[in-house]
């Protein structure tokens, strides 16, 4: 019960840090700022907890270069769709592809009421994209939002493989630390140094979604040495429901009953991974 509880709670936070990346005014500059954030925090831990152990780094240095595409593909989805779209496919297609990746290539077993839960959570979330009935001009949206799910998928494997060879916080920091430094350089080099001049509220609200960030990461990390890789990865993403709603509430994007409906089949997910 307790790991649902925290990996419910790292939903949360993930899909306020994915609405402020939305939101703000210059995305590109919003992540820059985010990662910066990010940079500084996995700085100081990396300074505390020391290199981590020997044979390690190729799952640090595949994260990093993992969530660095995982980020470009989220910033692209953001700007050729809505987030309410975009959100739930990318996120909606990452725990089936973990459910097979650790029921075919790692071994692990699933209870049938876990793996049931890890289905239909899936279908609820991708369910909330096709809603809205996206049209040809959207495929290159949805393609995007995809490609970022399977990155997502890739990152949550590594990571799961990781947590069970270094602690938590050594492979925390040194991930963040290293996207931190790459991800606001390739910013500037694209966009130029002034597109990190933005108004004060932009710069802590962008500072402020890293910190919310790693936060949302650090629950996940943790939660992964308690449960099946597949179960944390499919409770992880019920963020989009609050992604939906957030949608609706602050960007104006339509909820409405069948929406309703798809986040209902989410929350059965939920129910049948808690019971298994």
């Amino acid at each position: 019960m307790l790991v649902l509880v925290v990996v419910l709670a790292a939903a949360v936070l993930h899909a306020t840090w994915n609405a402020m990346a939305h939101g703000a005014v210059d995305r590109a500059a919003g992540l820059a700022l985010l990662e910066v954030s990010a940079f500084v925090i996995g700085l100081a831990m990396v300074l505390v907890q020391g290199l981590p152990p020997a044979g390690t780094w190729g799952f640090i240095i595949a994260s990093a270069i993992l969530h660095l595409a995982y980020l470009g593909g989220l910033l692209w989805s953001y700007e050729l769709g809505q987030f309410s779209q975009m959100y739930p496919l990318a996120r909606g297609t990452s725990p089936w592809v973990v459910a097979l990746v650790s029921i075919l290539l790692l071994g692990q077993r699933l209870a049938i009421a876990e793996l049931a839960g890890i289905l239909l959570i899936s279908a609820g979330l991708i369910a909330l994209v096709f809603i809205g009935r996206p049209g040809r001009r959207q495929v290159p949206a949805l393609a995007a939002a995809t490609g970022t799910g399977l990155m997502i998928a890739a990152y949550t494997v590594v990571d799961g493989l990781a947590v069970h060879r270094m602690p938590v916080l050594t492979y925390m920091g040194w991930v963040f630390m290293l996207q931190g430094f790459v991800l606001p350089l390739a910013v500037v080099a694209w966009r130029g140094p002034a597109v990190l001049r933005l108004p004060k509220k932009a710069v802590l609200t962008g500072l402020g979604g890293g910190v919310v960030s790693m936060v949302a990461y650090g629950l996940v990390l943790w939660a992964q040495t308690r449960g099946t890789l597949a179960a944390v990865a499919a409770l992880r993403e019920t963020s989009i429901i609050f992604g939906a709603v957030i949608g609706a509430v602050f960007f104006g994007e339509r909820f409405g009953p069948r929406r309703a409906i798809a986040a209902a089949v989410v929350v059965a997910g939920i129910v049948l991974i808690s019971a298994g």
